[in-house]
């Protein structure tokens, strides 16, 4: 067989490509029924004794050809062209074939990459529109640490598909609507306190909590504050004005909490609930004149067949309480709508609590049958589970009460001075300073970021701040390591790679799956992939720096240059891939 104008940068869609020609062929030449169905997978091999890449193909093959495994192999290798990338194509065990690729093409590879802007990383052919929702914290609450699993993947999870292309909107969707605000503003007044620009969000929490006891114990205010309620959703001009007091004061705190945990959240991505109020009315109006929302009880309900009961009964989903009031169901449906029709949304991912899920896919559900979400728009619940203590029960502080983001962070920077100070005391106090802050906030997100998003996971200050293992304070250093390789390498400049090392060819063959490891990342909204393929990066990285010597005085020049492109290489994946999960990296350390 003959194969023409192959022209794929990785090598291993290059092979899947001949397979799939030659499956092709084998279909035309009738030796396959024309309609097998038949999936070509190239897998790379653990022992490199068996080759760079492998395929079971032979094995799939042989109920479809009615012959033996091998025999098929062979058949496969006999069809294989020969080139200069792929220097040897050998059958093993039951008729796995495993292909050997040229050091000179893999080195090619790595000086491609170094050319490439996006490092070999195959940018999408037809980008998307991306809503991501994440963060959603309260108005008038200070943000908790559970709140942490949303905002640091949601974030991590928009700079890859950026990355990638597509054009990401950010949707912060903060709890900014309800009665607590009638409740709120009558307690501001209550007080004559109107400066409430002044105010520490710690003291809103205070006024939620006293605010809630007056509503409780006095009926007279109770009554101001649901009249407040009304006079708010009317538009009244006094309690907007309060309402938009409330909103800023926290919205500043918390733009403090992501600048300081390098989130790109800002006030320009707030779409809060308040932003879809306008809409619930007409929107329910819609579902009736569409025979989707029916009356029951007084209430407006939408029957669901695909969340029946197990007798069947569709399940009631309430759109519209009696007394006119709606729900977050009603808000998520509008909010939907909005990011499909106004927003233009190809694909829509919410990133919130696993227990959200069955609420989100109802609302989904209401959203297609109204006919809000177009053909081929993908609805994605970006579900993650509960952040831990070392008890495996949920994280709290000591008496049990709920974590503030901020002190989580305050006592990751206290922790990392101290994991600083005990390995270097010469680091100038403003760069210690800076040094501190970006091992501290790199080691909270990168211990949630590694994990698998939809399993629960504990939170485990002596694993996450220490310069061992997968964590991101090892993965700095392994950065800055390389940064003091070409510092001391003065003029000499990275050249031509040369691969003649067993660790210098699994340096480069983990370089080229760069590509592979973020468009999966991408595909399975799982930052944790990143962090696998950087974490196994920086171990062969490791192992090359101390097997093969750079800046040595009997290290031929060539040699050299060649093993400064492989570090060069090293130092802008390692940067990039830490990048794309929002964590800094430095120079020194």
């Amino acid at each position: 067989m003959y194969f023409t104008n192959i022209a794929i940068a990785i090598m291993k869609q290059k092979i899947q490509d001949i397979l799939t020609e030659i499956v092709e062929q084998f279909k035309k030449n009738n030796l396959i029924p024309q309609d097998a169905a038949i999936r070509v997978m190239i897998e790379n091999t653990k022992d490199k004794k068996n080759g760079d890449y492998a395929t079971n193909l032979a094995m799939l093959l042989a109920k479809p050809m009615k012959k033996k495994p091998q025999e098929i192999a062979s058949l496969i290798v006999d069809s294989i062209p020969v080139t200069d990338e792929i220097t040897k194509v050998e059958i093993a065990g039951p008729g796995f074939i495993n292909f050997f690729v040229s050091k000179n093409y893999l080195a090619s590879q790595v000086e491609a990459i170094l050319n490439d802007e996006h490092l070999g990383v195959k940018t999408a052919a037809k980008p998307e529109t991306v809503v991501i929702d994440y963060s959603s914290p309260n108005v008038a609450k200070e943000m908790a640490v559970h709140h942490i699993r949303s905002t640091v993947i949601g974030d991590a999870v928009v700079r890859i598909l950026e990355f990638l292309g597509h054009k990401v909107i950010r949707a912060n969707h903060i709890g900014d609507w309800g009665t607590q605000f009638g409740m709120l503003i009558a307690y501001l007044e209550k007080k004559e306190n109107e400066n409430a620009s002044n105010l520490e969000l710690s003291d809103l929490e205070a006024f939620y909590r006293e605010a809630k006891k007056c509503y409780e114990s006095d009926e007279e205010f109770a009554v101001r504050a649901r009249g407040y309620v009304v006079k708010l959703q009317s538009g009244d001009e006094y309690c907007l004005k309060m309402w938009k007091k409330l909103v800023n004061i926290t919205m500043v705190q918390n733009q403090e909490i992501y600048d300081r945990l390098n989130i790109s959240l800002t006030e320009k991505d707030i779409m809060g609930e308040s932003l879809y109020n306008p809409m619930l009315k007409p929107l329910v109006e819609d579902l009736v004149s569409k025979n989707l929302a029916v009356r029951d009880d007084g209430a407006m309900v939408v029957y669901l067949k695909n969340f029946a009961d197990k007798d069947g009964n569709p399940r009631g989903v309430i759109v519209q309480k009696k007394d006119g009031g709606f729900l977050y169901t009603t808000t998520d449906i509008a909010c939907t709508k909005y990011r499909c029709e106004t927003l233009g949304a190809n694909r829509i991912i919410c990133f919130a609590d696993s227990r959200q899920h069955e609420h989100l896919m109802m609302s989904w559900e209401i959203a297609r049958l109204a006919g809000y979400v177009p053909e081929g728009v993908v609805l994605e619940h970006g579900a993650f589970g509960m952040m831990l203590g070392k008890d495996g029960k949920p994280f709290k502080t000591r008496d049990g009460g709920t974590v503030k983001l901020k002190d989580l962070l305050n006592e990751a920077e206290t922790r990392a001075a101290e994991l600083i100070a005990q390995r270097n005391n010469d680091l100038p106090e403003d760069l210690r300073e800076q040094v501190i802050k970006t091992v501290a906030m790199g080691a909270v997100k990168y211990a949630d970021l590694s994990k698998n998003r939809t399993t629960d996971y504990v939170f485990d200050w002596d694993n996450m701040l220490t310069f061992e293992g997968n964590t991101a304070p090892y993965l700095q250093y392994a950065y800055s390591r390389i940064q003091s390789i070409f510092k001391k390498a003065g003029e000499t400049e990275p050249g031509r790679i040369v691969i003649s090392t067993p660790e210098e060819e699994a340096l480069a063959q983990q370089f080229v799956k760069f590509n592979e490891a973020v468009n999966n990342a991408a595909a399975k909204i799982a930052p944790h992939l990143i962090c696998t393929y950087i974490y196994e990066l920086a171990g062969l990285f490791m192992r090359f720096y101390e097997a093969c010597p750079i800046n040595k005085d009997d290290v031929p020049a060539d040699i050299k240059a060649s093993r400064l492109s492989l570090c060069k290489a090293a130092s802008s994946i390692l940067k990039t891939g830490l990048g794309m999960l929002g964590i800094n990296v430095l120079d020194r350390m």
